[in-house]
């Protein structure tokens, strides 16, 4: 069955394509979202041998770490405009190579200067990849599954974590840390020469061709021109600071606390990923199930996420190791990464169809430059002059400021909606 006419808030005709077809583009699109995040995080399963190796502090841990959060912030814009206009299937297949071929690199670094150089390479590869990639996922469907589909989508990175952690540490206790790196580049390797074969873009992109000419582009100043989508932009950038740091630091803090090897750090480490990533797609679901007729109520819920998770993960890191502390972290990544579907809906409503590759560029640098860039380099930083476990106990109060801004977008949310739909018919009548 074709989906024929998907409604949505903007004038651009939609594509139409197959159910199955649409399932085939998400599921591909999500495989290289998790190549992009084992590609990113299978270093964080391997620090302790990296500190170990070559002595490095971990503030310098939270530089290798942070320079790819850093490149991709300030790339995916120009290179997700680039996609819009060039081509999103071939930029796609195009990024998961560089990446992959960087990742390789890391694991042929002599040193920490070559270390750092190849992860600048895997930033420049995965920069506009969430966005764009997030774009396509979106032309294919109904507008109503959004936030689930957002939610969903972006749960890739959090299992791409999960197995590039796993993963990562049970190939670095038995083979060697350089083998981690081999292991997560061949897997992206293998699906950026497979993604182009299937995914066509003919299929995929918005039809903007009118009876008397083409559809005039809408400006990119829709980007930011309502006080709710900038606010979404800042207050998903806040929240991820929180997700970012505790990814990327789990498998130290397990290592350090726990007494735990490579291997089980890593494994347990994913296990608190993974709870992460459930968030992200059960919550997505619940914000469009019980916000259907109420979209404001989306919001409300990412400010009830953000709260939630802020105590959960403050009390769980005060207390001592065992199963209690584990138990409210896990609770509290679960909630912290619920913010991801309601924000994907409320950019996705608030922005053009034809440039939501660019919109959620920008909602991809803001999470890099406010959260997941910063959020591992400052933990680490604090870590080496309180300790670990300290710096997490601090870290979740940036979520208390998430939830603030949500709180403006709210209040602001319905008027921008309509102000949008009044400007959409007024171009309809004009046209």
């Amino acid at each position: 069955m074709a989906f024929s006419s998907i409604p949505d808030s903007d004038d651009d005709a939609p594509v139409g394509v197959t159910r199955r077809y649409a399932w085939v583009v998400f599921a591909l699109s999500f495989g290289l979202l998790i190549s992009d995040y084992m590609s990113r995080q299978v270093l964080n399963a391997v620090f302790p041998l990296l500190k170990a190796e070559w002595a490095l502090s971990d503030t310098r841990l939270g530089l290798l770490s942070g320079i790819v959060a850093l490149m991709v912030g300030l790339l995916t814009f120009p290179l997700s405009l680039l996609a819009d206009r060039w081509g999103r299937v071939r930029s796609l297949a195009l990024m998961a190579a560089l990446w992959s071929v960087a990742t390789l690199g890391c694991g042929l670094a002599q040193n920490y200067n070559e270390m750092f150089a190849a992860r600048f390479f895997v930033g420049v590869g995965e920069a506009a990849y969430g966005s764009v990639g997030i774009a396509v996922v979106l032309s294919v469907f109904p507008k109503q599954m959004r936030a689930t589909l957002s939610g969903a989508f972006m749960a890739g990175g959090m299992f791409g974590s999960v197995l590039g952690m796993a993963l990562g540490g049970g190939i670095a206790a038995h083979v060697g840390w350089r083998w981690a790196f081999a292991g997560m580049a061949l897997f992206g390797l293998a699906l950026a020469a497979l993604y182009p074969l299937v995914v066509r873009e003919a299929k995929v992109s918005p039809r903007r061709g009118l009876a008397g000419g083409a559809a005039k582009r809408p400006a990119l100043r829709n980007l930011f021109n309502s006080r709710s989508v900038r606010a979404a932009y800042v207050g998903s950038g806040l929240q991820l600071f929180v997700g970012g740091a505790f990814i990327v630091w789990m498998p130290s803090f397990m290592n350090r606390y726990y007494a735990m090897g490579a291997d089980r750090a890593g494994a347990a480490a994913a296990g608190v990923v993974l709870a992460s990533g459930a968030g992200m797609i059960l919550c997505g679901m619940l914000s469009d199930r019980l916000c259907r007729n109420a979209p404001s109520r989306k919001i409300a819920l990412a400010i009830f996420y953000c709260l939630s998770s802020a105590v959960l993960l403050m009390s769980g890191f005060s207390l001592a190791p065992g199963a209690a502390q584990l138990a409210l972290i896990g609770a509290g990544m679960f909630l912290a990464a619920g913010t991801t579907g309601p924000c994907g809906a409320m950019v996705a409503n608030l922005t053009p169809r034809p440039i939501h590759g660019t919109a959620f560029a920008t909602l991809t640098l803001a999470n890099n430059l406010l959260g997941l860039a910063p959020g591992p380099f400052l933990t680490g930083a604090l870590a080496d002059r309180l300790g670990l476990a300290q710096a997490c106990q601090m870290v979740p109060l940036v979520s208390v400021l998430a939830a603030l801004v949500f709180l403006y977008a709210r209040s602001h949310y319905e008027g921008d909606v309509a102000r949008r739909v009044a400007a959409m018919n007024d171009a309809a009548v004009a046209a």
